[in-house]
């Protein structure tokens, strides 16, 4: 887990233009990265598109209005099979390219050809829910713009970067009218602000601040800066969530591994957590009616 400092740039910032019903969202991922590549040690360009996808999905988690988890998600018929990034409403994050390790393009169109998105919100209370797209051939971004076109009817946009060492993303939002009804207004301020912020470069996004990059894209339109929110990489496994994985599994299965090994070691693929059960551990599941007599 990682723990941040006071001088770490793992953080959101939103702001609001207040002219025009439009937020933003600006995320930098530093040593919450760093930690998740120092664990999988993956190529230089799935690490890359890794960090776009855990830029995204703060971005995405920063829209949550309760509490639970939100999961961006592709499978794909490339050199990564599977992505999948976690980050829930207290922006913990965790992230993983399953399948990956003998990725080594660095092209998006390779590394996940044919793949299908999935955005996937969970809360804690209430009802989960799945949205699916096909990935465009282009980038993250481009795809999830055309995914946000086609299934909201307020304009959403991405911006995204990684160099490898660190990761960054800003979100630019419509809203509902509040401060502009007419829609041809509300078309022109969208139209101004998505304008200026094609202009920004991947290194504006990696390196300067959140402040700084919201007065080189907008010292000309008033806006109002949220206080920061931290993030960082946590892992939610646990011993009790591997030992219900064993659960689920028939108990002959487990029988044999047991016989076999000595003990059951169970692996948690996001950070590398090692649990291990013996034979008393596994009782309730070997002998759930009764003491267990292995042998």
């Amino acid at each position: 887990m990682s723990e941040n400092t006071p001088h770490s740039r793992d953080r959101t910032q939103r702001f609001l233009f207040e002219e025009a019903d439009i937020r933003g969202e600006i995320a930098q991922i530093d040593s919450s990265y760093r930690e998740i590549l120092a664990i999988h040690q993956y190529a230089p360009g799935v690490s890359r598109l890794l960090g776009e996808f855990m830029a995204a999905a703060v971005l995405l988690a920063t829209t949550l209005k309760f509490e639970g988890k939100l999961v961006l998600q592709v499978r794909s018929e490339g050199q990564i099979p599977l992505l999948m990034v976690e980050c829930d409403s207290q922006l913990r994050l965790r992230a993983i390219a399953r399948g990956a390790q003998e990725a080594t393009s660095d092209r998006f169109d390779q590394l996940l050809t044919g793949g299908q998105l999935a955005i996937t919100i969970d809360p804690v209370k209430g009802q989960r829910y799945q949205g699916i797209a096909l990935l465009s051939d282009d980038s993250l971004a481009s795809s999830l713009d055309a995914y946000f076109k086609q299934s909201e009817q307020l304009g959403t946009r991405f911006w995204l970067a990684c160099d490898g060492e660190s990761a960054a993303g800003m979100i630019l939002q419509q809203l509902p009218a509040q401060i502009v009804a007419d829609s041809n207004d509300r078309n022109s301020q969208w139209q101004h602000v998505t304008t200026i912020a094609s202009t920004l470069k991947d290194e504006e996004l990696l390196n300067l601040s959140a402040p700084e990059l919201a007065h080189r894209l907008y010292h000309e339109d008033p806006l109002r800066l949220f206080d920061t929110q931290p993030l960082r990489f946590q892992c939610n496994c646990s011993r009790d969530r591997t030992f219900n994985a064993l659960k689920s599994l028939p108990v002959s299965e487990v029988s044999e591994l047991l016989e076999e090994l000595g003990s059951i070691t169970m692996d948690c693929e996001f950070c590398n957590q090692q649990y291990r059960y013996v034979e008393q551990d596994l009782r309730d599941i070997l002998e759930p009616d009764g003491p267990s007599t292995l042998h």
